[in-house]
This record gives C-alpha cells, sequence and structure tokens, in this order.
C-alpha cells in the first residue's frame, strides 16, 4: 500500500473477519482462563515478549486494541513492529533499561527534550550518559556503549541531525532517532538504518491534545524485549487511548500537510519582523544541516522557535497578549501552541547546557496548528507589538 493508504488502513486486517467497521475497544483487565495448560503457555510467552498468544491473560501482557494501534504505526515506519506505552518518558525508559542488556552507557547528541535530558543525567534508571557532538559519535563508542540517542529535527532548536550517518558511526551499537517532531509522514529512520523509532504519540499521532502516550517502532527482536520491560513495569497503554490514537492516524498526513504550509508562511513573515532577533525553522536554512529537509525529510514540519528582542520579559509579554494561540507545553494538536522552552520544556536543564543548544531567555518555541494562517499572523503581531 502507499503511505496515505497505509494511513487508513493498516492495523484494520481483522476488521473484516469481526464483522465490524469501526476500530472496536476491548477494555477487559482479565481475560478467563478456560484452560490452564494453555493459560500457562500464554502466560509464559507474554512475559517473555511475545507479541500476542491463545490467552492474553491480562491486560498489562496483552490488550488487542493497543496491537492493533501498534501494527498500524509499525506499517507506517516500515518496521516489524512496534510497542506502545503509557507514555513518551515510559518509552524512553524501557528503551534505556533494555539498552543496558548490551551495556551501561549511552551516547546522546543534545539538544534533546528536556526531560530526556533529565532522565539521562539523573542516572535513575542505571545508565550513565556521554553528551556528544554528533561528529564524536565513532570515535567516542567503547565495549559499554549500549546506544546511541538521537533527536532529529531537534527539541527545540530545530536542528537536523544526519540518520545514516550516525547510524555509520555506531557500527553495530543500536541508533534510537525520537522522530516525534517529523512523525513518518516526513521523516522514516527505519529505512535510514536506525535500530529504534521513538515518538511521544501525546503529540502529532494524537493530534488532538486528549491522549497521553509513547511508541517504539522497531525490528521483532527489539520489539520483544522492550515487551518484557512493559510487562515487568507496567507501562502499558491504555486501550482507550490506543483507539484514540488509531482513529486519529488516517488524518495523520492532512494535518501535518496542513500545518507543515502554515508554518513555513509563519516563519517567512517572522524572520522579517522588526522584533525578532532569529528564527530556528529548516525551511528558512537557519538550522544546522537544513538540507537534510529534501533527502532525509519530506518538509521542515509545523515546528519552529523563535528569539524575541528584549530577552525575558518581552517573551512573557508576548505570551500574555497572545489570544488565539494557546500558551501551553506539547505540539503537534490542530491548534497552535507556543510556550517558553527554559521556563517549561527545559526548565530540568542547566542554564548553562540551555544555552550552548541555543536555548535563550527570549527565546519561545511555536507547534503551529491548522487554523487560518492570517489569523494566527494576526495574533502573533499584535502580541509582539504589545
Amino acid at each position: 500500500m502507499q503511505f496515505a493508504t497505509a494511513l487508513v488502513h493498516a492495523g484494520r486486517e481483522d476488521l473484516h473477519r469481526l464483522g465490524v467497521h469501526a476500530l472496536p475497544i476491548d477494555l477487559s483487565t482479565t481475560y478467563p482462563v478456560a484452560d490452564l495448560d494453555i493459560g500457562t503457555q500464554s502466560f509464559d510467552a507474554l512475559v517473555g515478549g511475545a507479541a500476542a498468544a491463545e490467552n492474553p491473560i491480562y491486560a498489562r501482557l496483552f490488550n488487542p486494541t493497543v496491537a492493533r494501534f501498534e501494527q498500524a504505526i509499525a506499517a507506517l515506519e516500515t518496521t516489524e513492529a512496534a510497542v506502545a506505552f503509557g507514555s513518551g518518558m515510559a518509552a524512553v525508559s524501557a528503551c534505556l533499561l533494555a539498552a543496558r542488556q548490551r551495556g551501561e552507557e549511552v551516547l546522546a547528541v543534545r539538544p534533546l527534550y528536556g526531560t530526556s535530558d533529565h532522565l539521562l543525567r539523573s542516572g535513575l534508571l542505571g545508565v550513565r550518559v556521554r553528551f556528544v557532538d554528533v561528529e564524536q559519535i565513532a570515535a567516542s563508542i567503547t565495549p559499554d556503549t549500549g546506544l546511541v540517542f538521537i533527536e532529529t529535527p531537534a527539541n527545540p532548536n530545530l536542528d537536523l541531525i544526519d540518520i545514516a550517518d550516525v547510524v555509520r558511526q555506531a557500527g553495530d551499537v543500536p541508533v534510537l532517532v525520537d522522530s516525534t517532531f517529523a512523525t513518518p509522514v516526513l521523516q522514516q529512520p527505519a529505512t535510514l538504518g536506525a535500530a529504534l523509532v521513538l515518538h511521544s504519540a501525546t503529540k502529532f499521532l494524537g493530534g488532538h491534545g486528549d491522549v497521553i502516550a509513547g511508541v517504539v517502532c522497531c525490528n521483532e527482536a527489539h520489539a520483544a524485549t522492550l515487551r518484557q520491560v512493559r510487562a515487568a513495569t507496567g507501562g502499558l497503554l491504555h486501550p482507550l487511548a490506543a483507539y484514540l490514537l488509531h482513529r486519529g492516524l488516517p488524518t495523520l498526513q492532512l494535518r501535518v500537510e496542513r500545518a507543515q504550509a502554515n508554518a513555513q508562511v509563519l516563519a517567512q513573515r517572522l524572520q522579517s519582523h522588526a522584533r525578532i532577533e532569529r528564527v530556528m525553522y529548516p525551511g528558512l536554512d537557519t538550522v544546522k544541516n537544513s538540507h537534510l529537509r529534501h533527502t532525509q525529510m519530506r518538509g521542515p514540519g509545523s515546528l519552529m522557535s523563535f528569539d524575541v528582542h528584549g530577552g525575558y520579559e518581552a517573551a512573557v509579554q508576548v505570551l500574555k497578549s497572545l489570544h488565539l494561540m494557546t500558551v501551553a507545553v506539547s505540539l503537534g494538536s490542530v491548534d497552535t501552541l507556543i510556550q517558553h522552552p527554559a521556563g517549561l520544556t527545559h526548565r530540568v536543564v542547566a542554564t548553562g547546557d540551555l544555552a550552548l543548544m541555543g536555548i535563550g531567555p527570549g527565546t519561545l518555541r511555536l507547534s503551529v496548528g491548522i487554523e487560518d494562517a492570517d489569523d494566527l499572523w494576526a495574533d502573533l503581531c499584535q502580541a509582539l507589538h504589545a
């Protein structure tokens, strides 16, 4: 199937057999065990990381509604499997725990989402992190390196990283790519060699601000380990959230492309606005490796950051003066969201490190929605003039 068709039909292969058109929701927490031998065999299989078993046993081990969503997103990311979690950070945590089987060190390239950065630095999961420049990955690999972790486009400065080059440098060390900003509409890291593709499904995949979720797309071997972690730690995605995510996939490309078109308009206008110091957006060639939007990606996306003249006080005044845009964390919703990275999403990152990432006191991150571009621009203009 072509991508647009897969968005509509992937993960729905069993609906005809079930005799339904809309996705069903299975809310069962437990499943009757009519045959104990089958039950024990199913339990062993699911705890061991199997994708399914004859008896689901217990919802912490398997849920058919969640499995349908996993099948759908795996098809969109061109991977053998996907494993869904109760949040993006639960998905990150599972990847870090699974990586410890290989080694306790993680190489990471900044910037990352602030909480990912914080989790790596905290040592809470027993991993050690070394933050390196992307050019230093090959030279930094040691026998104890269990994972290479990158995010592209980066949060919040929108720098792009050459995934294929990172995979080459990493050698046989798995590469985890947080592809939340791009979605499979604009980027498919697995086709470039990434072992693990991470999405905070709360964002574009959900798209309506009503789901918290995470998902990792990968091969079956990695998926089996991630399922073991999920079963042991209880990180399963709730079936109602899985239903909402799966229901929203058919419109993902329409939403992403409309928001991207709006973002291109706003970025160009912001760049020439007298009260803006700089705009960070791949479509303007104002970020690192912006050329990758033509090769690695299928467009620059709908996220951007910009610095307001006047620093923190001016940024706060802009946020207070907006009427249409919502001042809130998160991103990828149908409505436009704006937030202050240093004060919110990246507040857990040290001030000195923020500066190295290009995040200043006057930096605002804008997640452009699908509203009318002129209405969004009018709101931004009046706020900037305030």
